[in-house]
């Protein structure tokens, strides 16, 4: 099944703007309008753009209740108290985890961190892990990603004599929990200037603002101590796809840095283990280097993506990467047989095909990938969808959706019908009596119909300009590679040429991918493509005299030469 896509041009900015522009940077005006497009409109912001700066960060105590978090650490360092630092499964938990803990181990008397089982315990903060503080001797509790609906939790902490400090991103519910410290910039009552950091962002922050308030680097600005850490931040917004825009697009670009020049110890491992030879990108980690971490708490335990992290001994890691490796082999084996089952359910069933919405319940799928599934799901048949298996004696499961549509907000319709549930506009995680599920796939393609437009169920390639192949030059590119670090709010710019030709120079590679060759008129020379994905097109463009592409331009790399070539995304074939 392939799902025709519509192209969605980006709306074009004013000439003005972008007149103003060329003059004042003396560039291609391909450049400038794929600047304004981004919203920088004058010289200033042009280089705030091109060349972060770590002064660009904003004062982290302007996040509320951060003094309140600054001086309840402050208190329990100061009397030698046990600090536990929490943190969710994921990538995001694990890398903040990893960061708040790499941290404070230097100034805490008693520091230790702790991951929930994702079957035993569920996702957040649950009864057995204040219950194993409570034993350990613990009486704060850092909460990373995690916490921000966790309000009987923190109180059943709370009657045991343990306070935590809650650093999460996750949207809160209408009463906050009783924590000495709840640091959520999506809290109502919050007026710090981003609200999109990651968990491990706002983790960070923390440690920013307790680094500032002990005087722990001079001149009030960020030291290279500080900025070390940002490699886990870098890899946290890369996984939990926050937008790379304003302050993450910042903590994005020197972590980047320190992931490229300073490895630590498990990065390293994970990177070499996975065949990485090059600069990395925010693609690589989400791709190659996420998975990795994500298949410990999905499969094993989570604490082992920690172990690996915060090592500092080279043999240790080594292994511990190995153990991590072979474990997300194993999580690629599950998630393939458990996605062909899910497949194999929708195309049987005329309902779940006629549907908005995809809801699968099955008792014996691993709890690890469901979320992947989701993913795929999403991915092939492109609506919200939702999958769910058993753990514990309930239905538990994670939901994805499609661009523009809000699936937390669906889920929030819901409610009723669940025992918990949390998450963003476009990953959600949840769970529910076994018995509501069938009523919960009701509800929730009676909610999705009826607010998703027939637009949203369509797959949508936004594109920048319209960009003739003999203007994507190295020129060109050599700037265009400055716009990084892409992802979400500053994707990758995609271009369209039109009536472009092969001239016979096409063939097959892989299972269902294109290599060709291209022209275009005007052009003398060919320039070289990929079209991973569209193998199903072979044989028409075999036939076609000419066709219209959308694409993207990367370097490529072949016996030691560097070159150009364009990521096709798509293709449109002219009907004779």
């Amino acid at each position: 099944m392939s799902l025709k896509k519509r192209w969605k041009y980006k709306s074009p900015p004013p000439a003005s703007v972008v007149d103003a522009l060329q003059q004042s940077l003396s560039v291609d005006r391909n450049i400038c309008t794929l600047l304004a497009q981004r919203g920088i409109t004058d010289f200033n912001e042009s280089k705030t753009f091109f060349r972060p700066s770590l002064e660009q960060l904003h004062d982290p105590f302007l996040m509320k209740d951060m003094d309140l978090a600054v001086e309840r650490l402050e208190e329990a360092l100061r009397n030698r108290e046990g600090v536990m630092i929490y943190g969710d499964y994921d990538v995001d938990g694990t890398t903040a985890v990893a960061l708040v803990y790499s941290f404070f181990k230097n100034y805490a008397a008693k520091i230790d961190y702790y991951i929930p089982d994702r079957y035993k315990e569920g996702y957040g903060i649950s009864f057995t892990g204040i219950d194993y503080a409570k034993a350990q001797g613990y009486s704060l509790i850092v909460a990373l990603d995690c916490g921000i609906k966790s309000n009987d939790k923190i109180d059943y902490a709370k009657s045991l004599g343990i306070d935590f400090i809650i650093c999460d991103h996750h949207r809160p519910g209408e009463v906050l929990p009783a924590a000495a410290a709840v640091l959520d910039p999506k809290r109502d009552d919050c007026h710090y200037p981003f609200d999109e950091l990651s968990g491990c962002g706002i983790g960070f922050k923390l440690v920013e603002a307790f680094a500032r308030n002990n005087n722990l680097f001079p001149d009030n600005s960020l030291s290279r101590q500080l900025a070390s850490y940002l490699d886990f931040v870098a890899v946290s917004i890369a996984a939990d796809i926050v937008p790379i825009t304003g302050e993450n697009r910042v903590l994005a670009f020197y972590g980047l840095q320190q992931l490229n020049t300073r490895k630590r110890e498990g990065f390293k491992a994970i990177i070499e283990l996975s065949g990485l030879r090059r600069e990395l990108t925010i693609g690589d980690i989400v791709f190659t280097i996420a998975p990795r971490i994500n298949a410990a708490g999905r499969i094993d335990s989570g604490r082992k993506a920690v172990d690996l992290l915060v090592s500092n001994n080279v043999d240790v890691a080594a292994d511990s990467g190995k153990d991590i490796d072979e474990t997300n082999t194993e999580r690629k084996n599950i998630d393939t047989v458990i996605t062909q089952q899910a497949f194999a359910m929708i195309e049987e069933s005329s309902l779940l095909q006629q549907s908005k919405s995809t809801v699968l319940y099955h008792s014996d799928w691993h709890k690890g990938v469901v979320g992947i599934v989701a993913s795929r799901l999403t991915e092939k048949y492109y609506r919200p969808t939702v999958v769910l298996t058993e753990s514990n004696g309930m239905a538990t499961g994670s939901a994805r959706s499609v661009k523009n549509f809000d699936v937390y907000n669906a889920i929030e319709a819901c409610s009723d019908l669940l025992e918990q549930f949390g998450g963003h506009k476009y990953a959600a995680g949840l769970t529910l009596k076994i018995e509501n599920v069938k009523a919960f796939q009701e509800k929730f393609e009676e909610v999705v119909s009826s607010t998703i437009s027939e637009d949203m169920l369509i797959p949508e390639i936004e594109v920048d300009i319209e960009l003739p192949l003999m203007n994507a030059d190295y020129r060109f590119y050599k700037i265009l590679k400055q716009f990084a670090p892409f992802g979400p709010g500053n994707m990758n710019p995609v271009f369209v040429a039109k009536g472009v030709k092969h001239h016979g120079n096409i063939r097959q590679v892989g299972s269902n991918h294109i290599k060709l060759d291209l022209v275009q008129e005007g052009m003398t020379k060919q320039m070289p493509a990929i079209a991973f994905g569209l193998g199903h097109l072979y044989d028409r463009l075999l036939q076609c005299s000419s066709f219209d592409i959308c694409y993207s331009l990367e370097e490529n790399e072949w016996n030691g030469n560097s070159f150009l070539q364009l990521n096709i995304k798509d293709i449109h074939i002219y009907e004779d």
